[in-house]
């Protein structure tokens, strides 16, 4: 599936993210716990540079515990990052995150200047319902639906701590096609953006083979086939997703799966993890050092064009005239 959503308030917002980061003391990236990877914007990462990170692994209650804490081991091996789980049931947990930015700032304790921290986030990862916790007031417009925010703003948190809130951005480029689909399924995407029965049948795939027994007792499910499309034609069956004369409607049935893998009643359901992501990082190296070659290739081919032998023969004749011709003429400038 190729993602071409990247709207031009998106391109905005990550110029003023990149003009304002200087400005900041510390940044607070908001990544959705079920695709850490896959929700972490690659522009941050550039530009970050050496500035402290909080990376706040939110929808923590919708995502897998257990890979979600080798998830947080992972991240907090790059230099100058902690991590924080939250969710909106769990307020008390995100009033944790001022804490940790007064505790990563304590060189500026008893400074005039507030600490500044800017956070930033992709679309529907839950930034702004976090705002408003820690602002302990509506502050930023939430909506289940990406790009809610459209502009940046200045938040006073109190305490001393001054927020800069920007618009959720993906970025221009993904890479790994697998994120795309994961970036889908999870809803980071709008429903506009995106096949409900492409993204239905990568969100299958996975979930049979990661979460065999979640998905045989939800959809009610004797035994669970071994492949996506096999699995969705008998979970339409239960689920009375069938046509007129008994066909199967793939897409309400790929409608059904997301919405519920969405709303978490699915249960606690990681979409990546730390080691899968290693396994892909390397088949992208591998695609990237192909292209790369592939594209020294035509480079060269280009440049030296296309010849059958007798037109090879006859350009080698005239790059010799053209040599000799060379040599006369400064053999007469000497003279």
């Amino acid at each position: 599936m190729a993602l071409q959503w990247f709207p031009g308030h998106m391109h905005k917002a990550l110029k003023e993210i990149k003009e304002s980061l200087n400005q900041v003391d510390i940044l607070i990236e908001v990544l959705d716990a079920r695709i850490p990877y896959s929700s972490e914007n690659p522009e941050i990462a550039k530009i970050r540079g050496d500035k402290p990170c909080i990376k706040i692994l939110n929808k923590y209650d919708l995502a897998d515990p257990e890979i979600t804490a080798r998830w947080q081991e992972s991240l907090e091996k790059e230099r100058g990052v902690k991590t924080i789980t939250t969710s909106s049931d769990n307020p008390g947990n995100s009033k944790q995150i001022m804490q940790l930015v007064k505790s990563i700032c304590s060189y500026k304790e008893g400074q005039p200047k507030a600490i500044k921290a800017m956070i930033t986030g992709i679309p529907n990862v839950g930034k702004s319902t976090l705002i408003n916790i820690l602002a302990d007031r509506i502050i930023a417009k939430t909506g289940n639906e990406p790009a809610v925010t459209k502009s940046q703003q200045r938040i006073n948190l109190g305490s001393g701590i001054i927020l800069f809130d920007t618009p959720g951005v993906l970025w221009p480029k993904l890479e790994n096609p697998h994120s795309i689909y994961r970036l889908a399924s999870s809803g980071a995407v709008k429903n506009t953006a995106m096949e409900y029965d492409d993204v239905g049948f990568f969100a299958a795939d996975y979930l049979i083979k990661a979460y065999p027994e979640v998905m045989k007792e939800r959809y009610k499910l004797d035994e669970l086939p071994d492949t996506e499309i096999e699995f969705l034609e008998a979970a339409a069956k239960t689920r009375g997703a069938i046509q007129a004369g008994g066909r199967v409607n793939l897409h309400k049935i790929c409608e059904i799966l997301l919405k519920e893998l969405q709303s978490g009643k699915l249960g606690r359901i990681t979409l990546e993890t730390p080691e899968m992501l290693e396994v892909e990082k390397e088949e992208m190296a591998l695609e990237a050092a192909k292209k790369a070659e592939a594209k020294a290739k035509r480079k060269a081919k280009f440049k030296t064009g296309s010849l059958t032998p007798d037109k090879k023969d006859r350009k080698e004749k005239r790059e010799e005239k053209r040599q000799e011709q060379s040599r006369r003429m400064r053999a007469q400038n000497k003279k």
